[in-house]
This record gives structure tokens, sequence and C-alpha cells, in this order.
């Protein structure tokens, strides 16, 4: 069995081109109903404003599948610690044996959950988008438009966040990585021009509405991933022309269909990853409006554990 930390992982995986193909092959494989995935296993610990995940996926044929233990305690700046942590267990598929830990402290969370909007993006948003809205100012509204750029040609950047003063410090932060950014003090104003809409908070309420969406644009949801939680209004959800989400199970318990919770949904609910094993076509036109609702699966877990072991291993032999 072989321990690696974060140093070693982050040095091993970046958001390229080469996990992407790794994370949109599980979601493939979960498309072709090649997955055996549980539900989510949550707990909360309320007395220290925590909670923690566990999420795991078999890809059938596969030689290893993970296990993802991913804790959020979200007072822990006030004692200079990071809210974020966790780490990923690979086994065996075939004995059970534990082939390795991945000390990821939730990195590799943070990798594939940026590539899955980029996957999202590639199969639902025009090929020519270039202007992306992000609403949000933390590390996913960056690590968005980061693998956003593999499969869109991104060159601007409209951003809105509640605190003006984070929207202002993200907007030097991509200015440095070759875009133009404008700061909005509204979410309407950061939509008007927007070929993709992103969004990245952890907002209880909705912030999106219907009214904000442009003609053609192609929406990506990955803030609600808890019961709590909700980024879009109801309007956006019946004014797409095409609704798609990592799992529909999830997105009624944890992410945005929970917005018609107890009654018939009124439109098609679509599964990215059937929308990509299938080679589906949802955007009819330019003037098509998607809505991809992403509350984060075992099966990217999976695939992203058993892409960085593979790369991790590669490195120790040439050693």
């Amino acid at each position: 069995m072989q321990l690696y930390k974060r140093e070693q992982i982050s040095q091993a995986v970046a958001i390229d081109q080469d996990a992407l193909a790794a994370v949109e092959a599980g979601f493939a494989a979960l498309g072709r109903g090649e997955v055996v995935q549980p539900p989510i296993l949550s707990m909360a610990i309320e007395e220290a404003n925590g909670e923690v995940d566990v999420k795991t996926a078999h890809i059938r044929g596969n030689e290893r599948f993970a296990i993802k233990v991913s804790p959020g305690f979200f007072d822990n700046p006030k004692l200079g610690l990071p809210s974020l942590n966790g780490l990923m267990m690979v086994f065996s598929a075939r004995t059970g044996l534990v082939d390795a830990v991945l000390f990821d402290e939730g990195y590799l969370t943070m990798v594939r959950t940026a590539l899955a909007g980029a996957i999202a993006a590639k199969h639902l948003s025009r090929e020519n988008s270039r202007r992306v809205a992000v609403l949000g100012a933390g590390e996913q509204a960056v690590k968005q438009v980061e693998a956003l750029r593999l499969v869109r040609d991104i060159t601007a950047i409209d951003v809105w966040a509640r605190r003006s003063e984070a929207a202002e410090e993200y907007a030097t932060r991509m200015r440095a990585a070759g875009l133009e950014v404008t700061v909005h003090d509204s979410v309407r104003e950061a939509c008007r021009a927007a070929d993709i809409i992103v969004t990245t908070t952890p907002s209880q309420t909705p912030i999106l509405e219907a009214a904000d969406l442009p003609e053609g644009v192609h929406v990506t949801a990955m803030g609600s991933d808890s019961p709590d939680k909700r980024e879009l209004a109801e309007s956006v959800l019946t004014r797409a022309d095409a609704f798609v989400c990592d799992t529909r199970p999830q997105s009624e318990s944890n992410g945005e269909l929970k917005a018609l919770a107890g009654r018939e949904v009124p439109f098609k609910v679509h599964e990215l990853g059937a929308v990509i094993a299938r080679g589906e076509r949802l955007r009819l036109s330019d003037a098509t409006i998607t809505v991809c609702d992403l509350t984060g699966t075992g099966v990217q877990d999976t695939a992203i554990a058993g892409f960085a072991l593979t790369r991790l291993s590669a490195e120790d032999s040439a050693r």
C-alpha cells in the first residue's frame, strides 16, 4: 500500500486535458449503466458546524475503485485551519485490498469538480462561447474558468459576488491569467452578455432568475450540493430548453430539483453521463438555453483517484 500526500498529488495531477478525459470517461460509463454508485453517506456534526460526506462508485471493468471521505468544518478559519479536508482510499476491484491512500486534503475533489463544469460546457454550450459570467469569487470561481478554457476559448469574465472586496480580488487574480474581467454590482448585469454562466456559491436562497438569462446561454450550477443549498430559482429550471444533472436522485435531494419537491417535474430531466454516452445534442440552435446541475458524484471520485494513482505510480517507476 502506498500513501501519497497533497504535495505529491498536486504535482502529478492538474486541470488538464488528460484529467478531463478521465472524468468524462467516468460520466460516460455512468450513462451506459456500467457503474455501481450508492447514495451519498452524509453526517452532520452540528456542535462543530461540521459535516462529513462519503462518496464511492465502482466502474465495471476498472481495476480499482475509490472511497472518498470529505469533511467540511466551517468554523475552522477562526482557528486558522481550512474548512475543507479529506482523503481518498483506493482499493483493488479484484481483491478488495487497499492499493493506496491519497491524502489530498480535498485537492482531487477540487480538480474533478472543476472538470465536471468544463465537461458540461463542452456538451451543452455554444462552441463559440467566449464570455463567462461567474457568480461567486471563491476557489471554484477560479478553477471553473481554468477548466472551461480547456474546452472553450474564454476571453472575458463578468463577476458578481456578495462581497465586493472578494469580487475585486478575484478580478485581479483572473486578469493576471490574461483575461478581461469586469466586476458587477448585480447578478443581472453580470449575466447580460454571457455565453456561459457558472454559479459557485454556498447560497441557501436562489441568486439566479429566468429574467437574468440571455438568449442561448448555458448555465452550470455547481454550488448546491446539500439539502440546505439552492442557487437557481424555479423559473430558471422551467425556462431552460434542456435541463441536465449529474444524477437525478442527487439533484432531487441535494441539487436544484429540490425546488420542485413533491410536484411533478414539468420538463424532461437529462443526466450528463447519458448525454455523453449517447452523443445527444440538446442544443438545437444558438438560441437554446441549457442548464446543468452538478452535485458531485462518486464516479467522478473513482475516475480522478484512478487517474491520479496511475500518474503517481508512473512517477515512482521513473525514479
